[in-house]
């Protein structure tokens, strides 16, 4: 650290795992950095998360004078009038309260009702339903709920004390906050948790800090990983994310909120005031290492084998909905392979049906939040799975538009970085730090075009014959 160098820390606790990025305030260099594991469950404690955040700082974070944490979003975190954690929180990827959500949806109206008072059609993913399940199956456990929070509030609020805060973003993804009216929906928390609203943390402003941790870090709002993400790419206009990790999620930066009835896009708000129409897939990277594993072969031999079929996997298509899904909503799903017949059933097929399956899934995304006013000009693709050699390689051919990879990097925690930047420096606009393209890729022409046209087409009509949606 030279004597002119001002650090900055953020924080992307994950379901996974927490990474934590120290960097550069004046052009988001890299410093240092550090990582600690969740445990592998659809329910926490969330003294597991600080454990793990402890455990990722230790020694990290000399010098740093702001820090900002990005989280998991719908995560629900109930907390007693004690301070304590009343129950473990359940994550995003819990689907227990799949009933509580289709029963919610029709006591307040149906879906458009839903879309136009919050944005977004509430599914299993989201913290009010949890909130509903909670009331209805551990009633003891809810009337000691006296403060509700997201997994980034939580982490925040043990960092800074006091009064606990969030951010538009991360808040969007509650089902009882409005993006569009910047404001909560006390009436619906209030139906959905028996009768009564728990305390609920203020929303904090983008550049707004949270508050000084007891070192005296400056510690930002933080926010949503999506939005964080968004925030570390810098992504405009014509720019859509799609992210390959544990979900996937495709989205773009609007000026207009997002009200989809459909509930195929969430119309979640961003980390700049802005809006972050959002379609998400249960199913991203685990179903090429599913795939792998079922084929008994290293992720690089399942590339070779995929990058070894023809486009199509000679008629395979698979709907690769193997923890359930949440776009389309159908949370007690599994996975379906179509067309087998014994000349078609390689390795090499499978494998590509498993990729090309996956990446539909997406592209439904796409096309979702490109109803929804988003330009979509190229695809940023981004997480673990975009490292791959035959996602690379088919995601053009399926995706039908430009894609670029993005620098490796921790986009979540890079971005709590980045905001942590903005809020030590309290100007009207966060930093600019630059996004490198470290790959675009080859654009299909020919057969390529009209093969992925085909295999998107398969798709569609597999999920009709299957799920009828």
């Amino acid at each position: 650290m030279t004597d002119n160098e001002v650090l900055v820390a953020g924080v992307d606790s994950s379901t996974q795992s927490t990474k934590v990025m120290v960097c550069d305030a004046r052009t988001g260099a890299v410093v240092r950095s550090g990582r600690a594991e969740h445990p592998d469950a659809t329910e926490v404690d969330p003294a597991e998360w600080w454990t793990a955040f402890t455990s990722a700082t230790d020694g990290l974070l000399d010098g740093v004078s702001a820090i900002g944490v990005a989280g998991q979003q719908h995560g629900m975190v109930t907390v007693g009038e004690d301070g304590d954690v009343v129950r473990p929180a359940l994550l995003w990827n819990d689907t227990r309260s799949a009933q509580a959500a289709t029963d919610l949806v029709d006591e307040l109206g149906g879906p458009r009702a839903w879309a136009e008072a919050v944005g977004s059609v509430p599914v299993a993913s989201f913290t009010v339903t949890k909130l509903r399940w909670l009331a209805e199956h551990e009633p003891d456990k809810a009337d000691r709920v006296a403060k509700v929070m997201l997994p980034h509030d939580w982490l925040t609020w043990r960092l800074v004390g006091g009064d606990p805060v969030t951010d538009r973003g991360d808040a969007s993804g509650t089902g009882y906050f409005s993006p569009a009216e910047r404001a909560y929906r006390r009436d619906i928390l209030t139906h959905a948790f028996g009768g009564r609203a728990p305390e609920l943390p203020w929303v904090l402003e983008p550049v707004e800090p949270a508050g000084h941790a007891f070192d005296g870090t400056l510690v930002s709002a933080g926010t949503g990983d999506n939005m964080a993400a968004a925030l570390a790419l810098g992504a405009g206009d014509g720019d859509v994310v799609v992210s390959l990790g544990t979900s996937g999620t495709v989205f773009g930066v609007s000026e207009t909120p997002a009200a989809d009835p459909t509930g195929a896009v969430a119309g979640f708000a961003d980390a700049t005031g802005r809006f972050l129409p959002l379609a998400c897939t249960l199913n991203a990277a685990r179903v090429l290492t599913a795939t792998a594993h079922l084929l008994d072969v290293d992720l690089q031999e399942f590339d070779r084998l995929a990058l070894g079929a023809d486009p199509g996997a000679d008629g395979l298509t698979l709907l690769p909905y193997l923890d359930g899904e949440r776009t389309p909503n159908l949370p007690d799903a599994a996975g379906s392979l179509f067309g087998m017949r014994r000349t078609n059933m390689t390795p090499e097929n499978l494998a590509r049906a498993a990729v090309e399956g996956m990446l539909c899934g997406l592209a439904a995304g796409l096309d979702a939040v490109r109803e929804h006013g988003i330009s979509v000009r190229r695809v940023l693709l981004i997480g673990g799975a975009a490292q791959s050699e035959s996602v690379r390689a088919v995601a053009p051919i399926v995706f039908g538009v430009p894609v670029v990879i993005p620098q490796p990097s921790e986009h979540v925690a890079i971005g709590a970085a980045r905001q942590a930047a903005w809020a030590l420096a309290g100007t009207a606009e966060p930093p600019e730090w630059e996004t490198g393209i470290a790959v675009r890729l080859p654009e299909p022409t020919g057969d390529a075009v009209e093969e992925g046209e085909r295999v998107r087409q398969r798709h569609v009509e597999a999920r009709r014959r299957a799920h009828n949606v």
